[in-house]
């Protein structure tokens, strides 16, 4: 039983780490190359002479707002799950199920999936009076993976039942 706790508590360890970088880094959608990269905050241009990066702030569409929020949600969701994880498991009784724990993991999945498709859907229309060309970056890569991942982990948790 031991070895299925740690592979679940690694599990959600490791969504919470993709999902920190696919929120906060700056891959969303690259452009010309690697030169223009653009995240959920930022729209960065790395200049010609030196390796530095000058970034400004994005434009305010809603729905890049909701994006926003619904990455945000999801890391909220993910960290509330573990934290309510590692409570159940100290506190719960023997033989109980992690309902809230599966419920709070099913609702970072919807989350991450609901951001990612209206990203998806919208980001061409974000990317008007910019060079033709580009393509996702990989923060929107890992967003599409944290999703199934946390679904599966959703629904393990909802399956999973304590025992010494």
């Amino acid at each position: 039983m031991s070895v299925l706790l740690l592979v679940v508590s690694a599990l959600h360890v490791l969504i919470l780490i993709l999902l920190f970088i696919a929120t906060l880094d700056k891959a969303w959608w690259t452009l010309l190359g690697g030169r223009e990269s653009v995240n959920l905050w930022y729209d960065c241009v790395q200049s010609n002479n030196s390796q530095t990066w000058a970034c400004s702030h994005v434009s305010d569409n809603d729905w890049l707002r909701a994006v926003q929020a619904l990455m945000v949600l999801s890391l909220l969701f993910c960290c509330f799950s573990f934290i309510l994880f590692m409570f159940q498991l100290y506190t719960m009784r023997r033989g109980g199920l992690f309902y809230a724990t599966g419920v709070c993991q099913l609702c970072t999945s919807v989350a991450v999936f609901t951001g990612a498709v209206i990203y998806a859907v919208h980001v061409e229309e974000f990317q008007k009076g910019r060079p033709p060309g580009g393509s996702f970056g990989y923060c929107f890569v890992l967003a599409w993976v944290a999703f199934p991942l946390a679904l599966a982990s959703g629904l393990i948790y909802i399956h999973l039942r304590k025992r010494e």
